[in-house]
């Protein structure tokens, strides 16, 4: 029987509201469980370079209700490498780690699964991004934080839409995944969203015009998915600016304001859920997985589909919003 005597814990990737929540859950539930807990700073790059430290539960005092990660979270380009991760894998053995958690997204966990085959060392995945991309887990740490920024930040924007009487596209976060920019445009009472997942299936920009979107208001909102696909809000933009020169358009983008700020209450609680359920992983000597909630439950999905599987929106979302926009 494999037993887990000490475990090592980093963030990599992009930092999410509930991080530092769930650096508290995963260090607290180890001690708990007589584990000890070593933080790696600065993910796969302290890995290799050694940046690592014992932590005791008051090393995560008062954090819970911090944003980004006091772990800090860096690219690490030799990780990728084969001498890279023997680097990071030497470093394990030297402080006697056995285990790892790694907080993170899609990147991270692929780098955490290729680590976990070429050395045979448990790796447990949480995951943590706004994306809400990761296929496995009905909500990733930090999407919902995301989302109330998000809805704020175009509760004020309209203020000068109405004022102006402009229609606004607004950018939001997401990469290639229409999570945000969907449910935070139905949250916003915005007029429309343009995602990648339905770019190839129909011309949204088009559809907007030709529903006379503007026609019942002296303002208008559309929030647009960060993505090579729909152009951008720039992109969407300066196409009817050419198209339709009638129009009026101004365009926001909230950038990396949706990355920050202190969690929800819901980040908070999701965080801690998981992070206590990536040790409770370890104790039943599970590896390569990462653990996710589906239907308030707590499950363990293998690196592989997390990661290889792609995650749908709910398009019924689409015709929720174009009910409520006339």
């Amino acid at each position: 029987m494999y037993q887990v005597k000490c475990i090592g814990m980093l963030t990599s990737g992009g930092d999410a509201p509930g991080m530092n929540a769930a650096i508290r859950a995963v260090t607290r539930a180890a001690i708990y469980n007589g584990i000890k807990v070593k933080a790696i700073y600065r993910g796969y790059k302290g890995l290799i370079t050694g940046e690592i430290k014992e932590f005791q539960t008051q090393n995560v005092s008062n954090i819970i209700q911090q944003g980004g990660t006091i772990l800090k979270t860096a690219r690490c380009m030799e990780f990728l490498t084969e001498e890279g991760r023997k680097l990071a894998f030497e470093t394990l053995q030297k402080e006697g780690i056995d285990a790892l958690v790694v907080l993170g997204g899609d990147g991270t966990f692929t780098g955490a699964r290729i680590f976990s085959q070429e050395f045979n060392i448990p790796v447990v995945g949480v995951p943590c991004t706004i994306d809400n991309d990761l296929y496995g887990t009905d909500y990733t740490i930090g999407y919902n934080t995301a989302l109330n920024t998000i809805m704020e930040a175009v509760d004020k924007i309209r203020d000068t839409a109405n004022s102006h009487e402009r229609l606004f596209f607004i950018e939001v976060m997401g990469r290639d995944a229409g999570f945000l920019a969907l449910n935070s445009a139905v949250a916003s009472g915005a007029e429309a969203a343009i995602i990648p997942e339905i770019q190839t299936e129909v011309d949204q920009l088009e559809e907007l015009i030709q529903r006379g979107f503007r026609k019942s208001k002296n303002s208008s909102i559309v929030i647009v998915a960060e993505s090579d696909a729909t152009g951008g809000a720039i992109g969407v933009a300066e196409r009817l600016k050419k198209e339709h020169p009638e129009y009026d358009a101004r365009v926001t983008i909230l950038g990396h304001i949706q990355r920050g700020g202190s969690p929800t209450a819901s980040d908070r609680v999701l965080a801690s859920r998981l992070g206590a359920a990536a040790i409770d992983a370890l104790l039943d000597e599970q590896r390569s997985v990462m653990v996710g909630v589906v239907n308030d439950e707590v499950v363990y999905v293998p690196f592989n589909k997390a990661i290889k599987h792609e995650k749908d929106v709910n398009e019924s979302l689409l015709d929720v919003l174009k009910v409520l926009s006339i």
